[in-house]
């Protein structure tokens, strides 16, 4: 198995305690960032079906400018240092449905559309006036298609790493870690599995992410909180789910911005062509040394870019 960082607290330690805004220190020291005395944030939710919630962070002060969704098996926090990075900019980042703390879908519909419906929600309660939306991977294709169905909404788009020729050849590495185990004996072996399927992110992010995206049992086995009943039915299918979407691509009116991981092969050239050939105003641009999750591998180029976005309103 493999050990923990030394100098943190274990979390298998019954006296753990898991607190949510508790580790922005954390991400603030690993990328040289100021400490986080400063930070204004808290979780608010907007019920879109009875006793159904999406739930999301609000950071900052004044209206939100940038929206943020995270993708597949994600939440929220996956954006803390990117937000860290940017502050005091106001934002919001949306934990999509049956993932971090918004509320599980009976039918199952975690498609993009359904979702978009669903966030386009949150939205509208809590940052109205947004100027920038951004999303990664499956949060990518739901912003791509709310960008289609509610175009006046927002001024600008941004893609993380993702387009809807996206299938499970391409996206191997990330299906293969999110149908694995729901649960846990212990956040040691989670833990490893996360280790293992992200190496090139330090031990210290990847803890963190463990814990705001998973939550311990009341037996001390560790459980992941994105809704996993689909795989127990079937595996998903991004080429069934999602073969529509080039059409949305199509009917987009915003600034169209699409950031690749330089060394992941969830886009490839033929899938630029395509958004090209339906967006020839697009803008494609290369992050270097980053993998599928930008904002985890490369979070403060990643910042620059959502600046420059933002500037550019």
């Amino acid at each position: 198995m493999t050990d923990l960082p030394g100098h943190l607290a274990n979390p298998d330690d019954p006296s753990f305690s898991y607190q949510e805004f508790s580790l922005l220190h954390e991400n603030c020291s690993e990328y040289g960032l100021p400490a986080p005395s400063d930070v204004v944030v808290e979780r608010r939710s907007v019920e879109v079906d009875e006793g159904r919630v999406v739930s999301g962070l609000v950071w900052g002060e004044g209206p939100p400018e940038v929206v943020l969704v995270h993708g597949g098996a994600q939440n929220a926090h996956t954006w803390d240092t990117v937000v860290m990075a940017m502050r005091p900019v106001p934002m919001v980042a949306v934990d999509m449905p049956g993932h971090g703390h918004s509320g599980w879908r009976d039918d199952g519909r975690y498609d993009p559309r359904s979702s978009a419906a669903d966030v386009a929600r949150f939205v509208e309660e809590h940052a109205p006036s947004a100027s920038v939306l951004v999303g990664m991977s499956l949060g990518g294709l739901m912003v791509t298609a709310l960008a289609a169905s509610r175009p006046g909404l927002f001024e600008r788009l941004v893609v993380v790493d993702v387009t809807p020729g996206v299938n499970r050849d391409k996206a191997s590495d990330v299906h293969a870690f999110i149908e694995g185990p729901q649960s846990f004996p212990t956040f040691g072996e989670i833990f490893a599995r996360t280790l293992e399927f992200n190496p090139t992110r330090t031990p210290e992010s990847l803890r963190r992410g463990i814990l705001h995206n998973a939550h311990r049992l009341s037996d001390g086995s560790w459980e992941w909180r994105y809704d996993r009943r689909r795989f127990d039915v079937t595996e998903y299918d991004y080429s069934v789910a999602h073969v529509d979407l080039w059409d949305d691509v199509s009917a987009t009116e915003l600034p169209y911005l699409l950031l690749r991981g330089g060394t992941s092969p969830v886009v490839d050239d033929d899938d630029v062509a395509e958004l090209l050939r339906r967006r020839p105003d697009a803008v494609v641009e290369v992050v270097e040394g980053a993998g599928h999750s930008i904002q985890g591998d490369k979070p403060l180029e990643l910042a620059v870019r959502l600046q420059a976005e933002l500037d550019a309103c």
